[in-house]
């Protein structure tokens, strides 16, 4: 596979409701009440649009979508923006798919006058890998918030500026 066998998409469709779904189920990473949420998120984009506050970038491969994020402008902020979900389907993983989403869409977050990412994940071993990419990203650790998630997982939450 090549960066050029990559395609990406800023539309959602109603087919990504299902698609989302999916990718994020194949990862193993969430439970069923946040695979639920991940596909709320679309059908809050497909229902209102942009006013939802939800933006979507999906990497396609051969008209398929095997990645996609979800971002957000934060209420009540000048220039912050939340990464909500980040997630590549399991059998595309370690072809830098995630790293060309993460790419686009600080790109986004720029072309939206944004300037400052959150991101959250867990403190579980699950998440040490996120948490590498993120760093090896260049978010830095901004806060752990302990016991967040439930005992003995807490939530951290990393930054970037762009």
């Amino acid at each position: 596979m090549k960066s050029e066998d990559i395609r990406y998409r800023h539309t959602v469709k109603s087919a990504d409701l299902i698609t989302v779904r999916m990718i994020v189920e194949s990862s193993g990473f969430f439970n069923r009440e946040e695979i639920e949420v991940a596909a709320e998120l679309v059908a809050e984009r497909l229902s209102k649009g942009e006013k939802s506050g939800y933006f979507f970038i999906f990497a396609e491969m051969d008209g398929r979508a095997v990645g996609y994020t979800c971002f957000g402008p934060i209420s009540g902020t000048l220039y912050s923006f939340d990464f909500y979900w980040i997630a590549v389907r399991d059998d595309f993983r370690g072809r830098k798919i995630g790293q060309g989403l993460l790419s686009k869409t600080e790109d986004a977050i720029g072309s939206m006058n944004g300037r400052r990412i959150y991101v959250e994940t867990s403190s579980r071993d699950l998440y040490a890998p996120t948490r590498a990419f993120y760093v090896k990203n260049g978010y830095r650790l901004e806060a752990a918030l302990k016991d967040f998630y439930a005992p003995g997982d807490s939530k951290y939450i990393y930054f970037k500026e762009v």
